[in-house]
């Protein structure tokens, strides 16, 4: 049964060759002149996801798919593999990594998927350790939250929350002995890398992400400044000479029409 996309799908690998073919720009491309662009792309969808813009997730999705077909039409040229070469590869794999779908296995919950996932993949790579999959040039936030999933993975982690938690205070206190007696940036910076590590493992226990976390905060930071900075400029008042009890007044009236 022929799926509704299939004509559109069909339509860009047609758009795709014609560029490739004619458009000075698109001619010149290459694997590496595209990463950073892709880069860029998955970004823009990451903020349109948490700004929850469905249309403009629908477009940034668009905009990836763009990039994947022009990765496999330049691995088309070069002979080593083309869109129906990913495609397939991709639905291998899915098929392989879902034995409780396509196989005999038993999956009772999300964790259990997670963690047989974790297993066939090492399996499949013939990693020599569990982390070996997490790519160096990860975020480090994104980094600490995947290399504690794939540790999970393995059996390896806390029982529950409050074991963390314990730890997230144990780590506090660490640094703030550090601070208060004066060690080296080295070590307070040892001790603040701990307290992070220590809460993005207890992030993932209470069911919330750490980078989306925190990018939220980022924006409403920003929301609540631009509007501080926005009446103090109505009220012809310089900020650096303003008080903090000035500078809050603002600030919690831009709290009050959130």
């Amino acid at each position: 049964m022929e799926h509704p996309a299939q004509n559109a799908f069909a339509e860009l690998l047609k758009i795709m060759d014609d560029l490739r073919a004619q458009c000075p720009w698109d001619k010149k491309q290459t694997l590496e002149s595209l990463r950073h662009l892709t880069i860029e792309e998955t970004y823009e969808l990451a903020d349109a996801i948490l700004e929850n813009d469905l249309d403009e997730i629908r477009k940034e999705l668009g905009d990836l798919m763009l990039h994947i077909v022009f990765y496999a039409k330049i691995g088309q040229e070069q002979g080593a593999f083309d869109i129906k070469d990913v495609l397939e590869g991709i639905n291998e794999k899915l098929i392989r990594r879902h034995p409780h779908i396509y196989g005999d296995v038993k999956a009772e919950n999300d964790e259990v998927v997670k963690e047989n996932w974790e297993k066939i993949k090492l399996r499949e790579k013939g990693t020599k350790t569990v982390l070996e999959g997490v790519p160096a040039s990860l975020p480090a936030m994104v980094k600490a939250y995947r290399i504690q999933e794939k540790a999970r993975g393995v059996g390896f982690d806390w029982e529950n929350h409050h074991q963390v938690w314990d730890k997230v205070a144990e780590e506090m206190q660490e640094l703030k002995n550090e601070v208060d007696a004066g060690a080296s940036p080295e070590k307070v910076e040892e001790e603040f890398g701990d307290l992070l590590f220590s809460l993005v493992n207890f992030s993932r226990f209470i069911n919330v992400n750490p980078e989306n976390a925190l990018e939220r905060t980022n924006k409403k930071f920003i929301r609540r400044f631009n509007y501080l900075e926005q009446q103090s400029n109505a009220a012809n008042k310089d900020m650096k000479k303003m008080t903090l009890e000035e500078m809050d007044a603002f600030w919690n009236e831009a709290k009050s029409k959130e």
